[in-house]
């Protein structure tokens, strides 16, 4: 009988959604699958090329980089050329700079040729997530954002798994690896996914060439919303630094985590066992507390998540064998679980149609510019005043967070924001033939 329901919870869980859903589903696994570069990274610099540890941490720097410079300008793509060519320039660019990333000796190269890795490899980002956003129903949206995220921690996994087998034979061979994956998923965007970009708004009955005090454009059609638009989004934008004070806190699973084990004695062994439980809970129980979430109110979500990652890593100070460490990592994993479609989902509702990749482009930025800002953050906290410091600054931060997010979403309607939807360019409730 319990096999029976678990059936039942699992055709839930996937059941309506439309088959263009899947295909992109399908290109996020292939990608997540074939990403071996970041795993293996720093242990390729450093051991097969001979470079120092700092010169390792430059590489992932300029990596990170290049993802604060590409989550602004692939939303703008996303909203003008539409979702499709800016996935598909995307990953074309990352299956080339990848492959040659494997080949460049010189230690310049290898630093501009990572850049453009983290340009490129980000950018298709807003794309997948606006393209959620139109061809999914308002109601299936949190389990779609989910189930996406599933995919990419599923992906992750095997692949974190499979990086040190194919680094053993060859770490050329890992590069070209997860160039051939990129350029498949590539192809499934291809071959199988219609654009779903919303088309310009009909021109209201009775407008003039000019520009008027309604914002209509020079066919009479509505203006595109430009970076301006988000950038006045007062609650969008509280939205964005609310996103950016909790992936700091996030990010401690990943930077400030590993150090203060080292700290205390424990090995990476002992760091990687902790941290495994991440992502080993996150492909076993995101499904299921989706089915739990997807419709209850995403306020109370994201103030319960805030205060979950906040204190699940202010605990850490109270570690001092593997098993707490993991029980730790079990605590701010749920907020993880929660916070992620959840706060995606909340990004969508405040983002016009016709500005999608720009919302979620600015929405990308908040993550990507924490994942530079963390480590810095946290290695002075570490060095000045300490490991217990760290986590209790966690608990401050995400109680301020979940004060915020109450605060923020104060009298936000219930129902998906009130601007009509576009006409899409093509029907993407189903893949072309």
């Amino acid at each position: 009988m319990p096999l029976k329901r678990i059936g039942q919870a699992a055709r839930e869980s996937v059941s309506g959604l439309p088959g263009a859903f899947w295909w992109l589903w399908t290109s996020t696994l292939i990608n997540r699958l074939g990403g071996f570069v970041v795993t293996f990274m720093a242990i390729y610099l450093t051991t097969e090329r001979g470079f120092s540890a700092s010169y390792a941490g430059l590489v992932a720097s300029l990596y990170g980089l290049g993802g604060v410079v590409a989550a602004v300008g692939a939303g703008v793509m996303t909203d003008r050329l539409g979702r499709r060519p800016t996935m598909l320039l995307a990953q074309t660019s990352t299956a080339l700079t990848v492959a040659v990333l494997g080949f460049v000796t010189h230690p310049a190269a290898i630093a501009v040729v990572a850049l453009l890795v983290g340009m490129a490899s980000s950018a298709s980002r807003p794309a997948v997530q606006a393209m959620i956003a139109d061809i999914v129903r308002p109601e299936d949206r949190v389990r779609a954002f989910s189930l996406n995220y599933w995919a990419l921690n599923l992906g992750f996994a095997v692949s974190s798994m499979a990086a040190g087998f194919v680094a053993e034979v060859s770490y050329r061979a890992g590069f070209l690896v997860e160039a051939g994956m990129t350029l498949l998923c590539a192809v499934v965007v291809f071959v199988r996914l219609p654009e779903s970009r919303p088309a310009p708004a009909a021109p209201a009955a009775g407008a003039t060439g000019a520009t008027g005090a309604t914002g209509a454009g020079a066919n009479g059609a509505a203006a595109e919303p430009g970076l301006l638009t988000v950038l006045r989004d007062g609650r969008f934008m509280g939205v964005v630094t609310l996103s950016f004070v909790i992936a700091l806190v996030f990010q401690q699973g990943y930077v400030g985590l590993p150090v203060a084990m080292s700290r205390a004695g424990f090995t990476p062994a002992d760091y990687g066992v902790a941290v495994a439980v991440n992502g080993l809970l996150i492909v076993a129980v995101q499904i299921p507390v989706t089915r739990l979430i997807e419709h209850r109110d995403p306020q109370r979500l994201l103030i319960a998540s805030a205060l979950l990652a906040g204190y699940g890593f202010g605990l850490t100070a109270f570690a001092h064998s593997v098993g707490v460490f993991v029980l730790t990592v079990c605590v701010w994993t749920l907020a993880e679980i929660i916070n992620a479609p959840t706060q995606t989902g909340l990004v969508v509702r405040l983002s016009p149609a016709r500005a999608r990749g720009r919302y979620q482009g600015m929405y990308t930025l908040s993550w990507s510019v924490a994942a530079l800002a963390a480590p810095l953050m946290s290695g002075f906290a570490l060095d000045h005043f300490g490991t217990t410091a760290l986590w209790a600054g966690c608990a401050v931060v995400g109680t301020a967070a979940a004060l915020g997010y109450a605060f923020l979403m104060r009298g936000l309607p219930r129902a998906a924001r009130p601007e009509p939807e576009p006409a899409a360019d093509a029907r993407p409730a189903e893949a072309p033939a």
